[in-house]
């Protein structure tokens, strides 16, 4: 017959953490430097139209754009366009992509070019409505000349 023998004295080595505190600053370090940060990109030219009486939006992390404006890419003139998040929709769809009921509370800042006429922002309200998102702002520059 064998005989087993009792390990009792042997033990695994404890791992080293000493390194740790480096591996996990060069790892934050990366991501740091990695990340980019996406900023919309318009594809409407907006002017802004001058304002004198303008209070700034106080949480613009719940805010989400609607611009109205010519394309930039178009050679001739054309009817304006509306843009929501970074692509070009018809004002007869715009209920149906801004409709969540999560976001109700949010507020939909319209960025209008001063060139634009009032028919297609009107337009543009029907539908917020319809979406059942009742704040909305415009945005504008500050007026200096009094």
């Amino acid at each position: 017959m064998s005989r087993f023998k009792n390990k009792q004295g042997k033990e695994t080595p404890k791992v080293s953490t000493a390194s740790l505190p480096d591996i996990v600053f060069m790892l934050l370090f990366f991501f740091m430097v990695v990340t980019v940060i996406r900023q919309k990109e318009t594809l409407v030219d907006i002017t802004l139209p001058q304002a004198t009486e303008i209070a700034k939006l106080q949480n613009s992390r719940k805010t989400e754009h609607i611009y109205i404006g010519q394309d930039r890419r178009a050679t001739t003139h054309e009817a304006p366009r509306v843009q929501i998040n970074d692509k070009f929709i018809q004002v007869d769809d715009i209920h149906f992509t801004i409709a969540d009921p999560a976001k109700d509370d949010d507020i939909i800042a319209l960025e209008v070019d001063r060139e634009v006429s009032m028919g297609i922002v009107t337009d543009v309200k029907t539908e917020i409505r319809k979406a059942n998102r009742l704040k909305i702002h415009y945005m504008a520059n500050q007026d200096y000349e009094k």
